[in-house]
């Protein structure tokens, strides 16, 4: 956090005006240590609480000129960072936790895998279970083909006591076979969902 100003040519040359000054002289104190920054060499810093009292003292003595004035071409002095030392205790610590999510990560992802079977081209039991899923995904696609052709049907059948033209009892067929199909679909979707979602 800034505490001072780095000053620049004006301050010097209007405090150098004011230290020859002998109307409106400056307070001892003030003039010491406006004398002190003036003879560091470059960059000369001038502390806040010095700032302070010059600007009071040029509104008590009402002065032509202002504090900013004089600090115009001056400006804040930042002091360099010191970035403090890592505690080794917590770098230890900190290492030993990140050792540990790591090998919780790897875990995490590996717990599927079997290094028994790692090399093995297949067994018979596998080969069942391939077939078994394919089966079942033959028998669902079929299941809702079955079930959508039967609602146009029916539909259409059903729709000769409503309608006596063939284009409306195709449209209302195939309306009502639409909602069939996606309610169907939803289903699907929700089982599939469900059996995704086992472990």
């Amino acid at each position: 956090m800034a505490s001072s100003f780095v000053v620049g040519d004006r301050f010097r040359a209007k405090v150098t005006q004011l230290l020859g000054e002998t109307d409106s002289p400056l307070p001892q104190r003030l003039r010491g240590e406006l004398r002190e920054i003036l003879e560091k060499p470059e960059p000369a810093t001038l502390p806040f609480s010095t700032a302070r009292k010059l600007k009071q003292h040029l509104q008590d003595q009402r002065h032509p000129f202002y504090l900013h004035e004089l600090l115009e071409d001056s400006s804040l002095h930042l002091p360099e960072f010191v970035k403090p030392p890592k505690n080794p205790e917590l770098v230890a610590r900190l290492e030993k936790i990140k050792i540990k999510l790591a090998n919780e990560e790897y875990s995490r992802i590996t717990r599927n895998v079997n290094t028994q079977e790692k090399n093995q081209i297949g067994t018979l039991a596998d080969f069942g279970r391939q077939v078994r899923s394919v089966k079942a995904i033959v028998l669902t696609v079929f299941n809702f083909l079955v079930t959508v052709v039967a609602a146009f049907a029916c539909s259409y059948m059903g729709s000769q006591y409503l309608f006596t033209e063939t284009a409306a009892r195709v449209i209302s067929a195939v309306i009502a076979a639409s909602v069939v199909g996606l309610a169907e679909l939803y289903v699907l979707v929700r089982t599939m969902e469900g059996e995704l979602g086992e472990p």
